[in-house]
């Protein structure tokens, strides 16, 4: 972004987006749904403070306990003028987790999960925010007909409960 003369630091510092090209004979195979939660709604925003989110981590190191990978929890802070949200998940993200869709309490998506926070508290996860992102990504690339999938499935948060076999 630097090198193409991007002078805003917060789009620098917190813009984390990668896109992942399906073949279109594929694209009906695909399920975008959040495991456990379903949805995506729609674009959002995570709320204010104390907001709460939801997301599912699928890392290696949870060693394929998968009662770990859902997640629910809340906004802590903003920061980089509204690029970034720090969450807080009873289990945060861990590396290999990246790239995670998060969830406001809708169903509608805000973020992507970006990186394992130390501060403001040990274990936050910094979550990009994804209408940022993709409006950036529009208005700087030749990618402007990309848009969010909805998920297939209803957003309920009780089907976290499905998962954990309760």
């Amino acid at each position: 972004m630097q090198a193409s003369g991007e002078t805003n630091p917060d789009a620098c510092a917190y813009n984390d987006f990668v896109l992942i090209e399906i073949d279109p004979a594929d694209v009906a195979k695909v399920n975008p749904s959040v495991p456990g939660f379903g949805g995506p709604t729609g674009l959002g925003s995570p709320g204010g403070l104390g907001s709460t989110v939801y997301s599912y981590g699928n890392s290696e190191l949870r060693g394929g306990i998968t009662k770990l990978s859902p997640k629910q929890g809340i906004v802590v802070q903003g920061e980089g003028n509204g690029w970034n949200h720090n969450v807080v998940t009873l289990t945060p993200g861990l590396p290999g987790d990246s790239g995670s869709g998060f969830l406001n309490g809708s169903g509608a998506a805000f973020g992507v999960l970006s990186t394992l926070q130390l501060a403001p508290l040990a274990g936050s996860n910094g979550v990009g925010d994804l209408v940022k992102e993709l409006a950036y990504m529009h208005a700087h690339s030749g990618f402007t007909g990309v848009q969010l999938a909805p998920g297939i499935e209803p957003f309920e948060i009780n089907l976290v409960g499905a998962i954990l076999g309760s």
